[in-house]
């Protein structure tokens, strides 16, 4: 099972908060972290850029924007960072200009953020790279899940599908878990589950039991923190126990087939009654 952290845009700008939190997932075992990556003036107009929004950074959605944003400076420092660390990175790209940014880090596999599904550009230019790509399926329809994993093979570029509800926080009860299985029978791929909830383990813990062949958390150093993904986060502290829970559930579910462990065996000699009439 592969487990990414979700930093996203969680580090509000601040490289140190951004390494703190890459500690954090290296220290408690997961996969990778992911960022997010968005060249502000091609995802947003011009019109919404300049209207007001109060934040740490000023008085405009521009600055909110460009103040959660790292440049390339940064990210060679992520990168240098994650490879100290012994953990892989990627970043899920929301423009065109952004896909080819990533692309000169040769991250070692692409991410496809739900709001992205429908930008067929977008898909094509990823596909093309035919490198392990996870796609979010988050306010998608299945036709619209159809096309985009057509683009993907028809490039021949390997897809893992994540089941994901878009809402920040999800309720649990609108996770439903059982579209994994669904997926995984249409397509024919293996299909994780990309979390928004506010919960530590219950939703991603069924999500294994399953089937789910990765996870995707958020997670933040104090869900208090500013930021609009915070409170559907996991706090850096919770990380270490989560993923132990979460690796134990497969040894936990066991293979299905009826035997008796060499462990019962002993307790079978002793308390075993068979009586035949």
């Amino acid at each position: 099972m592969y487990l990414i952290a979700e930093i996203g845009i969680n580090h509000n700008g601040d490289l140190a908060i951004a390494q703190q939190l890459i500690d954090a997932a290296a220290d408690a075992g997961f996969d990778a972290v992911k960022f997010q990556k968005r060249a502000v003036d091609v995802v947003y107009s011009a019109e919404f850029l300049d209207s007001p929004r109060e934040s740490p950074w000023g008085t405009t959605q521009r600055e909110q924007k460009e103040g959660l944003e790292f440049d390339s400076s940064d990210y060679r420092q992520v990168d240098a960072y994650c490879k100290e660390v012994g953990i892989a990175w990627s970043a899920s790209a929301w423009d065109m200009k952004s896909v080819e940014f990533i692309r000169g880090f040769d991250v070692p596999f692409n991410k496809v953020a739900s709001a992205m599904l429908g930008h067929i550009p977008l898909l094509q230019e990823v596909a093309s790279e035919a490198k392990k790509t996870f796609l979010s399926t988050g306010m998608a329809t299945l036709v619209e899940i159809d096309q985009a994993v057509e683009i993907f093979r028809e490039a021949d570029c390997p897809i893992e599908l994540m089941h994901c509800n878009s809402t920040y926080p999800m309720r649990e009860e609108e996770a439903n878990l059982r579209c994994i299985p669904m997926l995984r029978e249409r397509y024919g791929c293996d299909v994780g589950y990309s979390g928004h909830e506010s919960s530590l383990l219950k939703v991603c813990a069924a999500a294994v039991a399953i089937g789910a062949t990765s996870l995707e958390r958020h997670i933040t150093l104090d869900r208090a923190m500013y930021g609009s993904d915070q409170a559907a986060s996991l706090s850096a502290n919770a990380l270490r126990s989560f993923v132990e829970a979460v690796r134990k559930i497969p040894v936990i579910m066991g293979t299905g087939e009826k035997e008796i462990t060499p462990a019962e065996l002993a307790v079978r000699e002793k308390l075993r009654v068979d009586v035949h009439g």
